[in-house]
This record gives C-alpha cells, structure tokens and sequence, in this order.
C-alpha cells in the first residue's frame, strides 16, 4: 500500500511541478499586455517587469515604442517616467528610472509600467523592444524576435498581437479613446497554476482507488 501511495504521490508533484515550471517560465519573461487592443486604436499597456537577479535589483526600464502620435505615462510612486520623442514629434521610447532612496525592484519581485498609448500601427503585430537596468550595473535586452520556427527566444521582445480595424476606420475589440487599465497577467499564471494542483489532486486520487481496489477481497 505504501509503495502504491508512494508511486501515486510522485507522479502528481511531477505532473503539478512540470506545469508550474511552465508558468515561472513564462512569467520572468518582461511582458506587455493589451486587451482589447486594435489596429489605429487606443489602449492601455501593462509591461510587466520580473527581476530575476538573485543580488540586485531592477533599477530602470526602457522600452522602444513603435512611433505612435500619443503616450501617457500612469504615475508610479518611487519612479521618474521619460517620454522620448523624434522630430516628427512621434513617441520613440519611455523610460521608467528608480528614485534617489527607492531601491527598486527587488530579487524575487515584479513590478508593472503602464502607459496609456495610440493610435496603435496598422499592422498584425507590433513589438516593444526593452532594456532592463539593474543595480549592479548589469543590463538585459528584451528585444529577440520569434524563430522562423515558432519557438521562443531566450529574451523575447514584448510584442502585441492588434485586432484588424473595420472598413469604417474604427477598431474591432479596440476604442478611439483610452482604454481601462488591463487586469495582472499574473491571474493567468494563477490559473495555470491552478489547473496544475488539480490535476496533481486528481492523480492522487487514482493512486488511493488502486490501493482501496488492491486491498478488496
């Protein structure tokens, strides 16, 4: 009975450990993130950064933006936000930088930049390139591209799949006027999360019917 439990036990905190290593995954990556979010439209995007240095901290953020006519920065206590702009007077870039006193953010944490922006390019997918400053001096660039193949980069570049705007001009899914802020992608890493104890629970509960069903005469 031992051994059955034993067994059954392994396979869920495999199955459930597989599944959550896929979500951590996911989640160090710096991610953008736009409901709603259309062709020739407004929104609202969320970058959201992870720091994952175990001894310094994430210090500043920059992240390239794809010459759009509009960009609002939400305010964030402790963060100095700068909109940059070329001479046609289109937003090339913002960048977020850590307050004096303000150690910014720390290992094991995350922190989100939101910006309201428009109107978004006419095209299928749109990519935010970015450059993560830590407070040892280190950098990372968020800026790699998809593989030909569909396989995922070591440092994706954040990027935004548009819904198509309608022969009228306007945006489906999308509004001409800004957007609400969107909810924490960490509620689908939760999710996912939670799909992985079910069905660790649920394997569980097989290896208990096998040694109820083992012991019956």
């Amino acid at each position: 009975m031992y051994s059955t439990l034993t067994r059954a036990s392994v396979t869920a905190a495999a199955a459930a450990g597989l599944i959550l290593t896929a979500c951590g995954s996911a989640a160090a990556h710096v991610t953008v993130d736009a409901p709603g979010a259309a062709q020739g439209g407004y929104s609202v995007a969320t970058f959201r950064v992870p720091t994952e240095s175990d001894t310094a901290s994430t210090t500043a953020l920059t992240v390239t933006i794809p010459g759009v006519r509009s960009v609002r920065t939400e305010p964030l206590p402790g963060w100095t936000a700068k909109v940059e702009k070329n001479p046609a007077g289109e937003v090339t870039a913002v960048t977020w930088t850590a307050d004096p006193g303000n150690a910014g953010v720390g290992p094991g944490q995350f922190q989100r930049f939101v910006v309201s922006i428009g109107p978004l390019p006419k095209e299928h997918e749109v990519s935010f390139p970015a450059t993560q400053s830590y407070s040892d001096g280190s950098v990372v660039r968020w800026d790699q591209p998809a593989a030909a193949d569909g396989s995922e980069p070591e440092r994706p570049a954040p990027s935004l799949h548009l819904a198509e705007a309608s022969a009228d001009g306007h945006s489906h899914g999308g509004s001409d006027t800004e957007a609400a802020a969107p909810e924490s992608t960490d509620q689908t890493a939760r999710w996912l999360a939670g799909i992985g104890l079910a069905f660790g629970l649920f394997a569980v509960a097989l290896g208990l019917g096998s040694v109820f069903r083992g012991r019956r005469p």
